[in-house]
């Protein structure tokens, strides 16, 4: 039998390797910021365009690279930061796997101009699909400037796979906004066909968290700083009262590398217990700082995910921290079992004697006595003042006459009638229309009604969403949505980019009945919202639908009319828990069969099942 075992060729190696590591235009960002980083740079520009599909470019100042250096960059497993397997556990460096260029360079075409302090010219080097078509020196300021341009033009099908330039964007902000929280002493800048998005100096932690999410998030940060042996914690926690219904403000760095960590968010989650409402999520920005010889951050290839030694000790430890700061800044209920305020000295009273009070009483004052009295003020005031008590009335006449009648008074009384309103017949047989009823309310979540063939189930939530959607999308396809004119227009604030986004669907959202008076760089100011949404729920509506926009939108089934639909009634429908009456339940059957597609939600998930007699009476058989 021949053999059928064979190497892969290296561009093909290549091609797998990129599968792994590049799989947006946000990877290829992720991994420039990182060696840029790497190589000390002070200032850090990131250039786009198309959402990166047609250019990703990360210039830095940094240290830059000899000849051999630069052509050795694109080779696998071609490294700088560890020498042997026990490096990766001294790491405190970003990219040390070696792939990052290699892969890049072979799903694109990459051009890469570097240069040394010392030396006066740089190295030039155009690269196609991992095949290097030149390399010659060229005139080039200090430090590395790399291009990468038409991700995925040899692997047509992975560029198909990209989702629209809008969530594509947001993808690159995302990474974007962990390497600049992540490096506060560098400045970054980033932007996009044209246009600057960011200009971040360089400034300490808080400085840059309010710069990155707008002005507005300086008033709800709470600062958190603890050092143990283990563990050192510091950063900010957002107040309870700015908590989101998304998780686009939850950020942990460890040794200043971006990771995600259910458990440790789980940490965080429990220092807000009873702190925030359901359904919402805590913000918070922490910078973990552990002994590199604890972690291993070698399990994935994008380095996202890590593993402690001992997770249970950080878990505790962060918690507490979490919920020390809380209290500590009044945020939390504090129980103080030390010390009574009840008994503290107010401030006005620290250095006065105490002094007792006196009571004056006028022993001769007699409210019974006919004769002439001398009132207490009189005396109080050194007068001879007099005053005569009036007699008391006679009222012993009112009741002559009274024993001798006993008899006829009682008769009187067992004869006595009471006024009562006329009794009129309704209309409406109140009675019947209980003894009808035919909806019940379970568990507030779901209506059980009976119908002929057995039982019908409703989920109240999405047997909603279903009604909103349908009367959204025909009012933002007909363009007759109604305004509803606010008195105090309502400024909510936002990111630079959730405001890109905003800008992108507002003649979609002025069509759905809002009204926009002034939408700035990192606010937005409504003066009308559609009827029957609540002044409360426009920031809600608002979040959810950037954050609709942000998760996966493909470009070819992509409508904002049908997303800003979708949106809204998740937004506004009722939600689980809410006790319905009668009308409104009946109104909620009714509604949704009147529906063009009763049986699913706008998100293709059932709104109702039905309980036929027979699966009900086999039930019993048993």
């Amino acid at each position: 039998m021949s053999d059928i075992i064979q190497l892969l060729p290296d561009h093909v190696a290549n091609q797998i390797a990129a599968g792994e590591v590049v799989q947006r235009p946000a990877s290829v960002v992720k991994e420039l910021l990182e060696n840029a980083i790497d190589a000390n740079a002070s200032e850090i520009k990131l250039i786009l365009k198309d959402a990166g599909k047609t250019l990703v470019q990360v210039i830095d100042n940094g240290k830059g690279m000899s000849v051999t250096d630069a052509r050795l960059s694109f080779e696998r497993h071609a490294t700088s930061k560890i020498r042997s397997a026990e490096d990766l556990f001294q790491l405190h460096t970003k990219g040390f796997r070696g792939e990052a260029l290699a892969s890049i360079a072979a799903i694109a075409h990459v051009e890469l101009k570097t240069k040394q302090d010392r030396d006066e010219l740089g190295t030039h080097i155009l690269i196609e699909g991992s095949t290097v078509k030149s390399q010659e020196v060229v005139v080039t300021p200090k430090g590395t400037s790399v291009s990468v341009k038409n991700l995925f033009f040899n692997i047509p099908a992975r560029r198909n796979f990209l989702k629209s330039n809008t969530v594509e964007l947001r993808h690159v902000s995302d990474e974007f906004h962990r390497v600049a929280l992540a490096h506060p002493n560098i400045g970054f800048s980033m932007y996009h066909n044209g246009s600057e998005l960011f200009s971040l100096q360089s400034s300490n932690y808080r400085q840059r968290v309010v710069n990155v999410f707008g002005t507005k998030t300086n008033e709800k940060l709470v600062p958190v700083e603890e050092e143990t042996e283990v563990l050192k914690v510091s950063g900010f926690v957002g107040k309870p009262e700015f908590s989101k219904k998304t998780k686009s403000e939850q950020f942990f760095f460890v040794n200043h590398r971006f990771v995600k960590s259910p458990y440790l968010n789980h940490a965080i989650n429990a220092a807000f217990e009873g702190l925030l409402k359901e359904g919402y999520h805590p913000s918070y920005f922490l910078n973990l700082t552990v002994d590199p010889k604890t972690i291993d951050i070698n399990i994935h290839p994008t380095k996202t995910e890590i593993k402690f030694d001992d997770e249970h000790t950080l878990y505790a430890i962060l918690r507490s921290s979490v919920k020390h700061s809380l209290g500590q800044f009044n945020i939390a209920p504090v129980l103080d079992f030390e010390s009574n305020t009840n008994l503290d000295t107010p401030y006005d009273y620290k250095d006065k004697a105490g002094k007792t009070p006196t009571i004056e009483v006028d022993s001769t004052f007699n409210p019974f006595a006919n004769e002439r009295t001398v009132a207490p003020s009189s005396i109080r005031h050194g007068q001879q003042r007099q005053y005569t008590k009036a007699p008391a009335a006679n009222w012993e006449s009112l009741y002559v006459g009274l024993e001798s009648k006993g008899n006829k008074v009682q008769n009187d009384f067992a004869e006595v009638t009471f006024e009562s309103h006329p009794e009129t017949a309704s209309i409406f047989k109140t009675e019947d229309v209980e003894q009808e009823k035919t909806t019940y309310q379970l568990r507030q979540k779901y209506i059980v009604s009976t119908i002929k063939s057995g039982m019908l189930i409703i989920d109240q939530n999405r047997a909603h969403q279903r009604i909103l959607y349908e009367n959204l999308l025909k009012q933002l396809t007909s363009k007759e949505a109604t305004t509803q004119q606010l008195l105090f227009p309502i400024n909510i604030g936002f990111s630079i980019a959730d405001v890109q986004i905003i800008k992108q669907l507002q003649s979609d959202l002025e069509f759905a009945g809002f009204e926009f008076s002034e939408v700035k760089e990192e606010q937005v100011i409504i003066t009308g919202v559609p009827v029957g949404v609540p002044e409360s729920e426009v920031s809600i509506v608002l979040e959810q639908l950037i954050s609709d926009v942000e998760n996966d939108v493909p470009d070819q089934n992509f409508s904002a009319s049908d997303l800003l639909a979708k949106s809204m009634a998740k937004s506004l429908a009722i939600k689980t828990g809410q006790t319905l009456n009668s009308e409104e339940q009946e109104h909620i059957l009714n509604s949704l069969f009147a529906c063009k597609e009763p049986s699913v939600s706008p998100t293709n998930k059932t709104t109702f099942i039905t309980l036929s007699v027979d699966d009900i009476e086999k039930k019993f058989m048993s």
